[in-house]
């Protein structure tokens, strides 16, 4: 496609410029992702159903197909306003080291002490606890970046914060955890002694290394047990992908400024949070017939939700004491190996993308860790940033698709969406370093086992 000349290695946009509102992408969705149901009834959950687990405005949210934009409150304009708008960047010194004729630009989440773009979403529901008049929120972590985002949105706004991290992760990232503790949160391994369902998950898995669903189910738990308090989460769910769409308005914006129009969107996804969020309003066009973009999703060859997933109601958490969501999912009992790619271990995906991709909206790739590493190694030595190993997905794709162009002539443009840095990631990278990283794919006789657990409920 056609693009400006003289574009500058990084697109700052103004202040001014920062969006005023939050782009929901149901409403342009023919066909709307199934409704969350209620585990016990099989019934669509309502905002009654809801009360007792998530803020009341972030309810409104969630259950909302129909509202296109909303407004931005102030207070969290505001607070973005000291990180925000993050830069569009040319990757130059990329482009010459591949010898490509693409053109890649990435859109960089990492310029905030949480180091990812989980703080968009983290001071929104932080916010809404607070006006709520809320004590405090829990929640779960992988590789710790929501966390870490939560806890600083919390101290913002004197919020008591409680965090139970996958225990894979806790052991492997001290350092992200120290800087939780730093903002005030409290941090618990998961799965622990400290809740019904931990105490449960260990005595049928002794010395299990966690999963995202165990920290749920312990948050969860937690949450409706204690008053004052209720549960937030940094991705998958609809609320969240809303917020996240400042990332992709934002890219949009500044693309436009140079009249630079892509032709391949990337993102790693996890449960969808960052993924979704760059891509919305380039969705939204797709779904409005405006324009056409390719749209990869990247997940780890570990834990393949998309490309090896059923599409199917599920629960979302291993206590299965969530509501049930219609998505791409390995088994809510699906504990994926311990392996470095962090927050991109959820057994299940966004229900707003898995109905995106089974309707054919969007496409999904697989990769493999040392791969990955290998990308970010590569990244990093040219472009002067350590990316997340959760970014590194993006990277290793936005890369193969460049070396096709040099293989085609074709001067694609190419977006993706780095979405951290990895400086609370080094011990990955001394694995990789030392040799000692391996790839773990799962057999069909190990997806099986999580499978097995996907109820048959008679919903399509």
């Amino acid at each position: 496609m056609s693009e400006a000349k003289n574009i500058p290695y990084k697109i700052y946009l103004e202040e001014s410029e920062l969006p005023k509102y939050w782009y929901n992408v149901r409403a342009d969705m023919k066909v709307k992702p199934a409704p969350l149901l209620h585990p016990g009834t099989l019934k669509p959950m309502t905002a009654e159903d809801l009360a007792p687990v998530f803020c009341e405005e972030l309810i409104k949210q969630e259950l909302d197909d129909d509202t296109r934009e909303y407004p931005i409150p102030q207070p969290i304009l505001d607070f973005y306003k000291m990180y925000r708008p993050s830069p569009l960047v040319r990757a130059y010194c990329l482009e010459k080291k591949l010898q490509t004729p693409a053109k890649i630009y990435y859109k960089f989440e990492g310029n905030n002490t949480s180091g990812s773009h989980k703080l968009n979403s983290a001071i929104a529901q932080a916010y809404y606890a607070k006006q709520q008049g809320l004590k405090g929120v829990t929640t779960e972590t992988g590789a710790g970046q929501w966390g870490t985002a939560l806890s600083m949105a919390c101290s913002y706004f004197g919020l008591d914060c409680k965090v139970y991290m996958v225990k894979v992760s806790y052991e492997q990232k001290p350092f992200r955890r120290e800087v939780m503790r730093t903002y005030g949160a409290s941090v618990v391994p998961s799965p622990s002694d400290t809740t019904n369902v931990g105490r449960a998950i260990l005595e049928r898995f002794p010395g299990t290394t966690g999963s995202l669903g165990c920290a749920i189910s312990e948050a969860v738990e937690v949450a409706t047990s204690t008053p004052g308090y209720r549960y937030v989460l940094g991705s998958v769910l609809n609320q969240v992908l809303l917020h996240q769409s400042v990332i992709g308005l934002e890219t949009k914006i500044a693309l436009d400024k140079y009249g630079i129009v892509p032709d391949i969107i990337i993102g790693c996804a996890g449960g969808g949070s960052n993924l979704g969020g760059l891509i919305s309003p380039f969705m939204g066009q797709k779904l409005r017939g405006e324009a056409d973009y390719r749209i990869i999703a990247v997940e780890p060859a570990s834990c393949p939700s998309f490309t090896r997933g059923k599409f199917a109601y599920d629960f979302c958490d291993t206590g299965k004491v969530c509501p049930m969501a219609k998505m791409y999912t390995l088994g809510s009992g699906f504990i994926p190996a311990p392996n470095h790619a962090g927050g991109l271990r959820y057994h299940g995906m966004s229900s707003i993308l898995s109905q995106l991709y089974h309707d054919g909206y969007m496409e999904a790739r697989t990769v493999e860790q040392t791969s990955v590493f290998r990308a970010a190694e590569e990244f990093a030595r040219v472009e002067g940033i350590l990316p997340a190993p959760e970014s590194s997905h993006a990277i290793k794709v936005a890369i193969d698709e460049a070396m096709k162009c040099k293989e085609t002539g074709e001067e694609k443009t190419i977006v993706f969406g780095l979405t951290g840095t990895g400086y609370f990631d080094l011990v990955a990278y001394e694995k990789f370093h030392n040799g000692e990283m391996t790839d773990y794919i799962p057999t069909d006789e190990d997806l099986a086992k999580g499978f097995a657990g996907i109820p048959d409920i008679g919903i399509e």
